[in-house]
């Protein structure tokens, strides 16, 4: 059984899809043990409470310095007994410290097809405003293991969407997650959580 934290920084809409997804047997064997942000009032919260689902805030703001703020989301993710980790629109670099504890125990969504438009500064519409100023014809999402790298992990799936004449970075941005990131973040959670990813040496392997 994996036992879910959900780090977020905004509305949530990805955790509302893994919420959806378990609800409707899409998922089985996990389970959403708390839903973390850094950030006090986004909308994230309010849907992790309204499916009763423990939500917390642990924001770096709150502490005296950065070490100590990792020192604490460790501690709240283990105190609610988190064994598995999905970023879903978080907003914060994992430090080492929780790369470390979680190794090949931690998720993102990425919402391009890396190694496209992703890494440092490669986030929220920024991404889509690249990908329309390039003028990419494909874009999408990405679900994928985070290491000590920026979107550097191990790619789980992939989902193609396609860039169409007059959008806008907010329209493509809804299309990306309406068409790729609310289905393929729920199919590798589930994949994992039955035992379907191999991840060995680097490389993903699904059975």
């Amino acid at each position: 059984m994996l036992n879910l934290g959900i780090l977020v920084s905004g509305g949530g809409t990805n955790l509302q899809a893994i919420i959806d997804s378990i609800g409707d047997g899409r998922i089985t064997n996990a389970r959403i043990n708390v839903v973390i942000s850094n950030k006090d009032g986004v909308y994230a919260l309010t849907r992790a409470r309204e499916n009763h689902i423990h939500a917390e805030v642990v924001s770096p703001k709150k502490y005296e310095d950065r070490q100590a703020f990792h020192q604490a989301l460790l501690e709240k993710l283990q105190e609610y007994g988190v064994n598995f980790i999905v970023l879903a629109g978080y907003l914060v670099v994992i430090p080492e410290l929780i790369i470390k504890h979680y190794a090949g125990r931690i998720i993102n969504v990425h919402p391009s097809l890396i190694p496209s438009f992703c890494g440092s500064g490669y986030y929220g519409l920024k991404v889509h405003e690249a990908a329309l100023n390039r003028g990419v014809k494909l874009t999408g999402a990405t679900v994928h293991f985070v290491d000590e790298g920026t979107d550097t992990g191990p790619i789980i799936l992939q989902k193609a969407v396609e860039v169409l004449e007059g959008d806008t970075p907010e329209v493509l941005q809804k299309r990306v997650m309406e068409e790729a990131e609310w289905d393929i973040l729920p199919k590798a959670i589930n994949l994992i959580a039955n035992s379907r990813v191999v991840l060995k040496n680097g490389c993903v392997r699904i059975i």
